[in-house]
């Protein structure tokens, strides 16, 4: 198996996991949104720590896909969460998967297919200098404090901040995997040491950040998180790694078609899976009758 293929299919499975975590933490965000849960109360949570461990598993994947792909090639198929996300959240929610949700997650695997076409290049072999990683931390942390800052009303901004956390974990986790592995070096450098602590720092953040984004729903955040995430890698792949789009000009276009596709499928199932379900004949309470008296009229007329 190439690199590429192997690259495609572990982030094929870690979007899966990353899927079912997002569900759990939405069913968890749902039931305690109105407790005003704080951090603490989450840590004593089981459904909180098995959402954990669902993420940890995807970011394993995740780390292992970056080792034989580019971010430009594995970043994109993260928005294969969306797509598992939306059965897998009808599924438990007992419902069926709407026409709507079908035709979003069309769409969206149809873009997918097109950047993948002008994505696939060779394993990456380029990392980030330590006061690169240093000053894009310093970024990201200016920006993701500006979208979660406080009296901010949870959703699309904390989405946002999540994303951007992930995103550039995921491209700081690049370097960390491509200089432990290379033999030319030591195994643990300053450097390797302090991009992994700031790994750690921004894929918590982006898990905490997540959280509170779907107190208000999982699909319209999701989205959100899907589409910065590899919008903030993207850039960090293109602009410091010298990562490139296959093809030239031709591959410029088409990898531009695909992702406005694939940004329509995910806007379609934004809009389909963040609708309140309609209520069940059962969950419709009947008024109390209102008892009435009867009309002292008649009565007066048939006394008389």
């Amino acid at each position: 198996m190439s690199a590429t293929l192997l690259a495609v299919a572990l982030s094929l499975v870690s979007a899966v996991a990353y899927a079912a975590a997002a569900v759990a933490q939405e069913r968890l965000a749902a039931r305690t949104a109105g407790a005003g849960a704080g951090l603490w109360r989450l840590l004593g949570t089981g459904a909180w720590w098995w959402s954990v461990g669902l993420n940890a598993s995807a970011a394993l994947l995740h780390v292992a896909a970056l080792k034989y792909g580019p971010l430009t090639l594995v970043q994109p198929l993260g928005a294969l969460t969306l797509v598992a996300a939306v059965p897998l959240g009808a599924r438990i929610a007992g419902r069926r998967v709407s026409s709507g949700e079908w035709r979003g997650t069309a769409l969206t695997l149809a873009g997918l297919g097109a950047i993948l076409v002008t994505a696939s290049g060779p394993a990456p072999d380029d990392t980030l200098a330590l006061p690169e990683a240093l000053g894009v931390a310093g970024a990201t942390a200016a920006l993701i404090g500006v979208l979660s800052r406080r009296g901010t009303k949870p959703g699309l901004r904390h989405a946002t901040a999540s994303g951007v956390a992930s995103g550039v974990a995921s491209a700081l986790t690049q370097t960390v995997t491509v200089a432990a592995t290379d033999r030319s070096g030591p195994l643990l450098s300053v450097q390797v040491i302090v991009v992994a602590l700031l790994v750690a720092a921004f894929a918590a953040g982006g898990l905490l950040l997540s959280q509170t984004a779907y107190r208000g729903g999982l699909g319209a955040p999701l989205a959100m998180v899907t589409l910065s995430n590899p919008l903030a890698a993207a850039v960090i792949g293109v602009s410091l790694l010298g990562e490139r789009l296959q093809g030239g000009v031709a591959g410029l276009a088409l990898a531009a078609g695909g992702a406005a596709l694939a940004g329509r499928g995910v806007l379609l199932l934004t809009r389909t899976t963040s609708a309140p379900p309609a209520p069940s004949p059962a969950d419709v309470l009947p008024l109390p009758a209102i008892p009435t008296q009867p009309d002292p009229e008649p009565l007066a007329l048939r006394a008389s």
